[in-house]
């Protein structure tokens, strides 16, 4: 059977969300997880499709990317399908040629930490390796303790508090009150939780949304932030170990999260809320 490409349109991404679920192991390389999927609901279930691709052989999805950007394509890979010399023959085709419709042409970037095989071809075909990012896990087997902070799970009527301190964390942040709901209704918060941390005098000084990918399986933070005008109290480890208590909650095995290897605060953050620093992994990127 050939693999095909294509698109999965609004009324295939809940099957895309599954798929992805299942595809999460402890153990195994991180790759895309249905919460970073959740996460880009935030501009819309039809922007969510368009971004999306999809590889089957015989009907069933084997590999699933998400353009976060034109010039970027985070990949996921079934697990027995990581070393299918096949599937990656397709992906690379697919993805360094403008007209297959994934990529466009210059500049890009392929996350394919999972699949050695992609990684190899990419290589050969003069891919060049990118800036180092840091996956850091956290195991839920064990009781996680209070977070020392006040803590709000936030629903709809707080969207407004949750927003606010995302923006006052990242200086380019979009989050609106308008994207909050729009991720808040897609189907993969279904399984998410967003929380936000207090200090003592009642003001709101950092946020974290978690992600579930089901009972016994690792879940994702995405994103953390501390207002800017609130970092150096610890606020970034109280709401890291807040997230990992609710994934705890949610049934998951364990917490991951991955950050820029050069962002060392937050690095820092993830260890002394009990993370543990994996390999790092790079993507491959192609010139202009």
């Amino acid at each position: 059977m050939t693999i095909a490409l294509d698109g999965p349109g609004v009324d295939g991404l809940r099957e895309v969300a599954g798929v992805l679920r299942e595809w999460q192991r402890d153990g195994a390389p991180t790759q895309l997880h249905p919460g970073d999927l959740g996460w880009f609901w935030r501009f819309g279930a039809e922007a969510t499709a368009a971004a999306v691709r999809t590889w089957s052989r015989d009907g069933r999805i084997l590999a699933v990317g998400l353009l976060d950007h034109p010039r970027l394509l985070r990949l996921a890979v079934a697990p027995d399908a990581q070393r299918d010399e096949e599937l990656a023959r397709r992906l690379v085709e697919d993805v360094t040629g403008p007209e297959r419709g994934v990529l466009v042409e210059g500049e890009a970037s392929v996350d394919a930490s999972m699949c050695a095989p992609v990684q190899d071809l990419l290589a050969g075909d003069g891919w060049n390796a990118g800036e180092p990012w840091t996956p850091l896990r956290r195991d839920l087997t064990r009781p996680v303790k209070d977070p020392g902070v006040r803590i709000e799970v936030i629903g709809p009527e707080r969207a407004h508090v949750r927003t606010a301190v995302q923006r006052a964390a990242f200086d380019r942040s979009t989050f609106t009150d308008e994207r909050w709901h729009a991720m808040a209704a897609g189907p993969p918060y279904a399984d998410a939780r967003c929380l936000v941390a207090y200090d003592g005098r009642g003001e709101a000084v950092a946020a974290v949304t978690v992600w579930s990918a089901g009972p016994g399986r690792p879940g994702l933070l995405e994103p953390m932030g501390v207002h800017r005008e609130h970092r150096g109290h610890g606020y970034g480890k109280a709401i890291t170990v807040a997230a990992a208590a609710a994934l705890q909650d949610l049934g998951s095995s364990s917490a991951i999260v991955c950050t820029p290897s050069s962002n060392a605060g937050a690095v820092a953050a993830y260890e002394s809320a009990g993370f543990r620093r994996l390999p790092e992994v790079r993507d491959h990127c192609r010139d202009a």
